[in-house]
């Protein structure tokens, strides 16, 4: 197993993999953490499901696909499953103060744009849009840069903050938003954009997204713990 991981990561990789699965050990010790075979089963079960390896000889087929042994596999599991439950212990009443003071981050947008590579059009074509001469939509199909978003009339799709770079971000996310407003030119690189937000569709705490904060949480934590223990050493 050692050696097919060699295989595909670096040496520094393989070492920060078994320096993250140790710090884990040692903290799910800690707290008195542990798996339980049902527990195990469950996890193997619903992989079962999701690759419908529905017979025991699909199963090793796909093991030896992945290039491990049936015992390997359930130390992956029972790592997998301790891990999980690690960031439960630790992050999962973090998740909802986490989301409220992040909503912004999370809440998607419909956003048109313009991508000019000459700023006097820009300009140009903000005081038209402004006056009415042209649409907004009418602009990005004759003038954006971006050839795809010419026949979408600049539709870019649904987009959250993240999306955006720090610049465009702190324009566009004001109080109130500027929601159906002409926001532009903004200048990234050498390219100036004139942008449109249609529509403000906020997001709410799925039981996936909640999984992917408590998972980002205890990313954001093991990663502290290897850098402070690596620190450590050296």
């Amino acid at each position: 197993m050692l050696e097919a991981l060699k295989q595909n990561m670096s040496l520094v990789e393989v070492c920060e993999q078994i320096l993250k699965q140790k710090i884990i050990l040692q903290t799910a010790d800690s707290q008195n953490i542990t798996v339980t075979p049902e527990e195990i089963q469950n996890e193997v079960d619903e992989i079962r499901r999701n690759k419908h390896l529905e017979k025991a000889s699909d199963t090793m087929a796909w093991l030896n696909e992945q290039m491990i042994t049936p015992d390997e596999w359930e130390i992956v599991i029972q790592n997998h499953v301790l891990t999980k439950k690690l960031a439960k212990h630790l992050f999962e009443e973090q998740v909802e103060p986490f989301f409220a003071e992040r909503r912004l981050n999370f809440d998607r947008f419909v956003v048109y744009q313009i991508s000019l590579d000459c700023q006097n059009l820009a300009q140009e074509l903000f005081y038209q849009i402004e006056e009415e001469e042209i649409s907004f939509y009418e602009a990005a199909r004759l003038y954006n840069l971006d050839e795809s978003a010419r026949y979408l009339c600049g539709y870019t799709g649904q987009k959250n903050r993240l999306s955006f770079s720090p610049d465009i971000a702190a324009a566009i996310f004001q109080d109130p938003l500027p929601i159906g407003i002409l926001i532009g030119p903004l200048q990234t690189e050498d390219v100036y954009h004139l942008l449109r937000i249609e529509e403000h569709i906020p997001v709410e705490l799925t039981p996936e997204l909640r999984q992917e904060i408590l998972h980002s949480l205890f990313d954001e934590w093991i990663n502290k713990e290897i850098e402070y223990v690596i620190n450590m050493k050296g």
